[in-house]
């Protein structure tokens, strides 16, 4: 990301406004205003040092949050906060704050007056890890949970009656062996970029402009993207080495994306419109027994072959899926839309690796992302068939959430807006 200036106001009005609400010691509390001119000239000159270029930034707003249906960047940092406020005035503030670093951060620019912009006896707007970088295709895409609307039994913040039927609390699924530390929170971000250091910088900032209102709850790291949502593309491939995601919905495909992954006002909740519900589940892969197994084994599990990509009993990666082909329990037959109602869904996955268990076996697996018109037709049904499936000896879900991600932000707007 490179320093840049954080609006479009003319150059000694805009130093005029220091941003410095961490001297008020919490987020939320509004602008402080005040500057030096020395102190301004040096910020200048800081902001000259260059620009990010059009064809490396994500335009922000939209009808639609980016992220979602946006080619798939190779980095992803995921973090799911817990509110730590019961004051509703507050956590709209924050929101409103957050959504103005979103929207510097993806063009490439600094949060507020920078790292080195601003009063010296302050902490600065930005931490600064990010400065000199481009914007790398940063996406910042927000989403809340189930405890949003309603937390042991209380409605914290008036939106019970708001909280969408598409919203529900995942049932346990068989196989299930949720970390209680690893799962839930009140509002996820999604950041994806192609550096990791900017995907990061991004979580970083809104977690310390959220200081006092919001705490991470948990957090993931992921790198090499496991699917795509441009099918025109070279198909990823996961840890376990098999290209996923062949037949993912392409971030071009209206019709499709309209069917099974943007939300409508038809659906019951009207802020939700253009919107989507998001499923993220941490995928513990037990990749030591899996790289003992055979060949052959491996294909008949997944149901591809490993080179190639062709469905069981074709020749080419997007030949059509014959489920017949398929042995009963493959992923790839439980898993197909002609075995799960025609329901789809839009997967936006990452590999990780998180160190070792202690046992000698790695930590790694599949950081699973996936976006739907409705998770109770997406997500929940393929899940449910999933249960038979072989690949089950070598995976384990060990991570959830479920989130309502709203639309996108018009300018002038913030996030969640129509919500609150």
């Amino acid at each position: 990301m490179t320093a840049g200036t954080a609006s479009d106001e003319p150059g000694p009005r805009r130093r005029a406004r220091m941003s410095r609400r961490s001297m008020l010691g919490l987020s939320g509390t509004g602008l402080v205003a005040g500057a030096a001119a020395g102190v301004g000239l040096d910020r200048a000159a800081f902001a000259r040092e260059g620009e990010p270029k059009a064809a490396e930034a994500v335009p922000f707003h939209g009808a639609h949050q980016a992220g979602i249906a946006t080619p798939v960047q190779d980095r992803l940092h995921f973090a799911a906060f817990d509110v730590t406020t019961g004051d509703r005035a507050r956590l709209v503030r924050m929101l409103k704050e957050w959504t103005a670093a979103a929207e510097a951060m993806t063009a490439g620019r600094p949060v507020g007056d920078g790292a080195a912009g601003g009063l010296s006896v302050a902490p600065p707007d930005d931490t600064g890890e990010a400065v000199g970088l481009p914007a790398s295709r940063l996406t910042l895409t927000i989403g809340f949970g189930p405890g949003l609307f309603e937390k042991d039994g209380k409605d914290r913040f008036g939106l019970r009656s708001s909280r969408p039927a598409a919203l529900v609390d995942l049932p346990h699924f068989p196989g299930d062996a949720l970390d209680p530390a690893r799962s839930g929170g009140d509002i996820a971000v999604q950041a994806c970029a192609d550096d990791p250091q900017v995907a990061v910088h991004a979580i970083r900032n809104l977690a310390r402009i959220g200081f006092g209102t919001v705490a991470i709850r948990w957090s993931q790291l992921g790198f090499g993207k496991t699917s795509s949502t441009t099918p025109d593309a070279q198909t990823p491939r996961n840890l376990f080495g098999f290209k996923d995601g062949t037949e993912n919905i392409a971030g071009t495909d209206a019709k499709a994306l309209a069917a099974h992954v943007w939300a409508s006002a038809a659906d019951g909740a009207g802020w939700m419109a253009g919107g989507s519900y998001l499923v993220a589940r941490r995928i513990r892969m037990h990749i030591e027994p899996w790289d003992r197994t055979s060949l052959g084994e491996q294909e008949d599990v997944i149901g591809r072959d490993k080179a190639e990509g062709a469905p069981a009993g074709a020749a080419r990666e997007h030949d059509p899926v014959v489920l017949a082909r398929l042995k009963p329990d493959a992923h790839v037959r439980l898993a197909h839309p002609d075995s799960n109602g025609g329901a789809r869904i839009l997967r936006r996955g990452y590999s990780f690796t998180d160190g070792t268990d202690g046992l000698g076996r790695l930590e790694a697996g599949l950081f699973f992302l996936a976006y739907q018109r409705d998770p109770r037709t997406g997500f929940i049904r393929v899940q449910n068939n999933l249960a038979t499936d072989a690949m089950n000896e070598y995976i384990q879900h060990v991570g959830s959430g479920i989130y309502a991600c709203p639309p996108g932000v018009r300018k002038g707007g913030y996030w969640g807006q129509g919500l609150f």
